[in-house]
């Protein structure tokens, strides 16, 4: 379960006064020496057994023997869970001083964020648009971000990234109710809620995948914590077979796409200046709708940068395949050994430019002789990528370097002319007339700004 950040949880404790909630559920306190006394709602109470410190802000009853804080109140008040009676306070402290409930139609109530009677793809494309302001509220997601290198603000806005915190099913109105019934079925359906009522991507970074009409067709979520008990998937997908491409808006017009095995990969490409670029659904997750979106967008070269371990080149190998039997030149962008680019990208600082220097030395996937050109010569950049997209979300023109603009060996010139070379795990050959040169020792060189010879 996601958790409640602790700074949260004490601002409540004390920006919420208890004497206020007590007083609204129809108690009268009157004072005595420094607290107020009154009945406690809990129990038969004609001695006035309920004690108020409002220098405190604690409520104790020496009739049932129970007590705490304003949270304390709300659930033992209310009936609701500690995550439930801390979001009632969140959203409108008036909410938790309703009278006790009795039924679960007169339980304190939060703003459902979808429309009750929405259609699935509704649903789906409205509960995303609440797991977006989810995050933007959320310290601890916005810190996972930060962590991983990927806290641009125009990334999670444009591709309307979001947080599942375990708080929609507190906004929905109880399964007793038909209403309820009706929506957490739905919900159910597309896989948002899981049989047990639990939402599937709880305590997870969820990152939607549209379609070209703005339609939700996939989500993937990733968890935020890893020391989760044995079993817990750490990335999920919504059930069935994947549909769509992420970030397919970006790949329009694009003779030359960047495909990753990972979503958070894809995001560091992006963040870091690289907008031609999507991700495959792990090391054997390429589809056909991958496919079809690069006959759409006029792709001709990919450049696959899969994972570095001994699964990701086995993908690698198997998306190039099926890629190069569509007629799609093939590249592989080597990490060093282990990495993928996220963590490649975080400690090989700054990411444009240690990113373009692997994509510059990508390694020729096909068979004879390689094209003379060399990955990253035919990206038009950010401003195509504007001119593609639709009105209705702008793509905002970032002051980030496109491929064409990464200087291919120094910061100063490019070379003047491409220089052919063998390229293997462990060396680079280099023949200039009658001499020929080895060069080893470059996956130990994580810097793009140092290299020792």
């Amino acid at each position: 379960m996601a958790r409640i950040p602790e700074a949260e949880i004490e601002r409540l404790k004390e920006a919420v006064p208890v004497a206020h909630l007590v007083e609204a559920a129809g108690i009268e306190l009157r004072k005595g020496g420094k607290d107020l006394l009154g009945c406690c709602p809990f129990h038969e109470d004609a001695t006035a057994s309920l004690v108020v410190t409002p220098a405190k802000n604690l409520w104790h009853c020496f009739g049932c023997g129970i007590g705490g804080g304003p949270i304390d109140w709300v659930m033992k008040r209310q009936g609701v869970s500690f995550r439930h009676a801390v979001e009632l306070l969140r959203a409108d402290a008036g909410l938790a001083e309703l009278g006790a409930p009795k039924t679960p139609r007169s339980r304190a109530k939060l703003p459902a964020p979808v429309a009750l009677d929405a259609g699935e793809q509704e649903l789906l494309d409205q509960v995303i648009g609440y797991y977006h302001e989810t995050l933007l509220a959320s310290p601890e997601a916005l810190a996972y971000l930060e962590r991983r290198g990927i806290a641009s603000r125009e990334l999670i806005e444009q591709h309307r990234l979001g947080f599942g915190n375990r708080t929609l099913g507190l906004r929905l109105p109880a399964t007793q109710l038909k209403a309820g019934a009706e929506v957490r079925g739905r919900l159910q359906k597309v896989g948002i809620l899981r049989e047990s009522g639990h939402e599937h991507f709880n305590g997870s970074l969820v990152v939607p995948v549209f379609d070209q009409a703005g339609h939700v067709t996939e989500v993937y979520g990733r968890k935020l914590l890893d020391n989760l008990r044995a079993g817990t998937p750490l990335h999920l997908y919504l059930p069935g077979p994947h549909r769509g491409v992420w970030n397919e808006r970006g790949l329009v017009g694009q003779s030359e796409v960047i495909l990753t095995e990972a979503l958070i990969d894809a995001m560091t490409f992006w963040c870091a200046g690289y907008r031609n670029v999507t991700a495959a659904y792990g090391v054997e997750g390429l589809t056909d709708d991958h496919l079809a979106a690069f006959k759409r967008c006029g792709v001709k070269r990919v450049l696959i940068a899969f994972d570095r371990d001994d699964a990701g080149e086995r993908g690698a190998e198997k998306a190039a395949s099926a890629l190069m039997a569509e007629g799609l030149e093939c590249y592989r962008v080597q990490f060093p050994k282990g990495m993928d680019a996220n963590e490649y990208a975080l400690k090989v600082t700054p990411a444009d430019k240690s990113l373009g220097l692997l994509i510059r030395k990508a390694v020729w996937l096909g068979k004879g002789t390689p094209p003379a050109e060399t990955p990253g010569q035919h990206v038009e950049g950010v401003a195509l990528l504007t001119q593609a997209l639709p009105p209705a979300e702008p793509v905002l023109a970032a002051e980030t370097p496109s491929l064409a603009a990464v200087p291919a060996a120094a910061p100063s010139a490019a070379p003047a002319a491409d220089i052919a070379a063998e390229v293997s795990d462990d060396e680079v050959i280099m023949s200039f007339g009658d001499r020929r040169y080895r060069v080893r020792g470059l996956a130990k060189n994580l810097s793009a700004e140092v290299l020792k010879i």
